[in-house]
């Protein structure tokens, strides 16, 4: 979701989590999607969308991801043997070599070291101690929002707030006002989405396709990307330019295009977890549909979806030239984000685990057994 739309965004996530009607709509989960086949077929992600996005990769993955991990290590998130599995086995390093292909050495650092403070913040919320606790969310982005816009504020105590001003202060090194702006309010957007999804966890509530997808736009963290991309490259976009509607829809777009995917390639091990928040469930319940459908009507959904990004590029207006060169830029290298993130969902086993994946169009992928 474009900035423009933050601010209508966090107020309906206060309706949503505040109004009593939400638990009206509460899903039976275990009835409804309990029984699942014992395997489905995945079509090739990545070549659906190379239609569009390049892939491209950085030379300073191996040095960014050493300064990175003694930076992770410095704040005490994981004990020895969660800290070596977190790090080596979600291949972040790989992540944003794959999604930050032109950004110099110093600037990759702090790309990786933003990954490792997301993932990290969103595995205490999807899977961990606060997956269904909505009060202990908002509190922990309580102890956040205190240091956002304060670039002389002291180092929290919490050490995922404690990361995130690690990574403000190193992207106020270089990058715009603007860039910042965005990456905060983007930040507010974000954890008043994660607020949300801890409720409908908490209540079993199932959203409509509609509503997920938006919600969905903020779970993933569109408009953080978006503002990491900037800095990448210290990019020097005037704040009109996030306003126009085709700017709004690409944006829009593309981060409905690394999330798609991503509920694809995770829902095997979401379902194994118990977690019901993916946009292939709900695809299963409002429409009636049995796991192969959804996951056919979710990949041809993603199909569409590139088809429109390419219209509206063609319909991208001119801003001057020093501005659409900027632009240009922007857009170049947030297509190097989706087809570099929509590749790392297959080589992370985070989500397919052990499977061989080499091969990737039609994949069979049999069903992880539920976590009790």
């Amino acid at each position: 979701m474009s900035l423009p739309l933050l601010y209508q965004f966090v107020d309906w996530c206060k309706t949503k989590i505040i109004s009593p009607q939400t638990q009206d709509k509460e899903l039976p989960v275990a009835d409804r999607l309990r029984n699942l086949p014992s395997e489905f077929t995945l079509r090739d992600l990545v070549g659906i969308t190379e239609r569009a996005f390049e892939l491209k990769t950085s030379p300073y993955q191996k040095n960014a991801d050493d300064a990175a991990r003694q930076w992770f290590r410095s704040f005490n998130v994981y004990d020895g043997a969660n800290l070596s599995k977190f790090l080596d086995l979600g291949k972040f390093d790989l992540f944003a070599a794959l999604s930050f292909p032109n950004a110099s050495q110093s600037h990759l650092e702090t790309c990786l070291i933003f990954f490792l403070w997301a993932f990290s913040t969103d595995d205490l919320s999807d899977e961990g101690e606060l997956q269904s606790k909505p009060e202990d969310v908002q509190a922990s982005v309580d102890v956040s929002m205190e240091i956002l816009h304060d670039p002389q504020a002291p180092v929290p105590d919490q050490p995922y707030a404690a990361m995130l001003h690690s990574i403000l202060s190193r992207m106020r090194t270089t990058a715009t006002p603007g860039t910042v702006a965005r990456f905060s309010r983007a930040f507010e957007h974000w954890s008043q989405s994660q607020i949300l999804q801890s409720r409908n966890r908490s209540i079993k509530r199932m959203p409509s396709v509609e509503e997920f997808i938006v919600m969905r736009r903020a779970t993933i963290g569109g408009a953080m990307v978006e503002a990491m991309v900037e800095y990448s490259l210290d990019l020097q976009l005037p704040d009109y330019v996030f306003i126009d509607p085709i700017v709004v829809a690409m944006s829009e777009a593309t981060t409905d295009i690394m999330t798609w995917p991503n509920d694809l390639c995770s829902f095997n091990k979401e379902q194994a977890d118990g977690d019901f928040q993916n946009l292939v469930f709900v695809l299963m319940v409002e429409r009636d549909l049995d796991l192969q459908g959804a996951v056919d009507t979710l990949t041809q959904m993603l199909s569409d979806r590139v088809d429109e990004y390419v219209e509206l590029k063609k319909q991208l207006p001119s801003f001057g030239t020093e501005v659409d060169a900027e632009l240009g830029k922007h857009h170049k290298n947030l297509e190097h984000f989706v087809q570099g993130t929509v590749l790392w969902y297959y080589l992370s086993p985070r989500y397919f685990r052990t499977l061989d994946v080499a091969e990737r169009e039609n994949l069979i992928i049999p069903i992880f057994p539920r976590e009790l």
